[in-house]
């Protein structure tokens, strides 16, 4: 079987989490006996399997004027119209499914959908709620999205609109994915729901939760690690890691509140690691001990990162799932979070972690003295055991694998009856 990835790059560096799932995916495939490529705009490995999406000159020069009239709209995403040359590349001819994962980012045209999916099957991954939205990733307390969008109360939400299209963008949507040979998948519990509410409820929904390497994140000699990133062994050490830290969604500034609302002595005693770009602000401001070390991607050194901790602190306002609660519990180490999106999936209160109340976070400072000051090693072994038996990447990877045999059967199915016909 050969199977073709579609995503803005190969790594988180530049793709985000969304990158980082495709990319275990894709390891997990391979491992696996499946033929799996990768095809994105921006290469960031050296790997053979992945190859880059080139943008024909000309065809961009008619995207640029494109997107001054679409971006008037208030319309994401569809002035490449190189996209409808994907069908041109060697990867696509050579696969027998695509996968896409996620088709925002100004990276793909939505609108090429029906075109590419005409001879090709196609999965659909949904990283956000954006598939099914006017233009946002998350909708937060808007339910717009389950009637045609319009009126949006949130046009400065990731990813911004200059003027409310967000009806003609959903109208556009149904219209796509009504005509397109697509399957779609889901993370969390939660996207499944809301997924089914959503224009997406008349195709195919399956619910896949992303995989890791349980070899690689693995729980470590705390001592070590320490020692390692210099951190003393006598105190509490808390971490907070994100690729871009000061997104609003990801809760940074819920994050001081609640660290400065920790009793004085608590906080002379503890040390906050940092990862990700954009840490400079919170160091300066936490009133605490740090140890900001930017944006790290070798899953190695993170590893080192989450066995050294105590707690994963994760103040996400929205969230789809959360790779970084799971590479946490896959280390050992629990997880003080929000109860939003799909978060509960991984973080289960008292088992492996602390859920506290959206945006509280007075209730996020409380789950994290109640975890620092209780004997954790209960929840460590919980940690572990349901990364191990839940989420490792080899379930993943089979998971996917049952899927595209099933698409692959009943597309050989309609064509065989579509011929029988003639």
């Amino acid at each position: 079987m050969k199977v073709l990835h579609l995503w803005t790059s190969d790594s988180g560096k530049l793709g985000g989490g969304g990158a980082v799932s495709m990319h275990r995916l894709h390891m997990g495939l391979r491992s696996a006996g499946v033929d799996s490529q990768i095809l994105c705009e921006n290469k960031t490995t050296d790997s053979p399997y992945v190859q880059v999406l080139e943008h024909w000159s000309r065809w961009e020069t008619a995207g640029t004027y494109l997107k001054k009239f679409t971006s008037r709209l208030g319309l994401n995403d569809i002035h490449r119209v190189s996209s409808f040359k994907i069908k041109q590349h060697p990867a696509y001819i050579d696969t027998d499914i695509l996968h896409f994962h996620g088709t925002h980012s100004g990276f793909f045209n939505y609108l090429a959908l029906p075109y590419l999916t005409q001879n090709k099957p196609a999965v659909f991954t949904l990283c956000d709620m954006w598939a099914f939205t006017g233009h946002c990733a998350f909708s937060y307390d808007c339910d717009r999205w389950k009637t045609g969008c319009g009126k949006c109360p949130y046009p400065e939400s990731n990813p911004y609109i200059r003027r409310d299209g967000t009806r003609i963008e959903w109208k556009l949507k149904e219209w796509i994915y009504n005509r397109s040979n697509i399957t779609f998948v889901t993370k969390s519990k939660w996207l499944t729901q809301v997924a089914q509410q959503s224009i997406l409820n008349r195709h195919p929904i399956y619910e896949i939760p992303n995989g890791i390497d349980t070899d690689i994140y693995q729980p470590l000699d705390r001592d070590q690690c320490r020692a390692q990133l210099g951190i003393p062994q006598d105190k509490n050490v808390l971490m907070f890691a994100a690729v871009r830290l000061d997104h609003f969604q990801k809760g940074g500034d819920l994050l001081l509140k609640a660290l400065q609302s920790l009793p004085a002595s608590l906080k002379a005693e503890t040390v906050l690691v940092i990862i990700g770009h954009g840490g400079e602000a919170i160091a300066q401001t936490v009133g605490m001990p740090t140890l900001n070390l930017g944006y790290v991607s070798d899953d190695l050194h993170k590893a080192v990162c989450y066995s050294a901790a105590d707690l994963f602190l994760f103040p996400t306002r929205a969230e789809t799932f959360g790779n970084v609660a799971l590479e946490s519990m896959a280390c050992g180490t629990p997880v003080v979070s929000f109860k939003v999106g799909g978060v509960p999936d991984l973080v289960r209160h008292g088992i492996t972690g602390y859920l506290a109340t959206p945006e509280d976070a007075q209730d996020f400072s409380k789950g994290i003295a109640q975890l620092l000051t209780q004997s954790s090693s209960d929840m460590n072994l919980q940690c572990r055991a349901i990364a191990s038996q839940e989420y490792s990447i080899e379930l993943c990877a089979q998971q996917h694998l049952n899927l595209y045999n099933h698409i692959l059967e009943k597309s050989s199915e309609c064509l065989a009856n579509e011929f029988a016909t003639k």
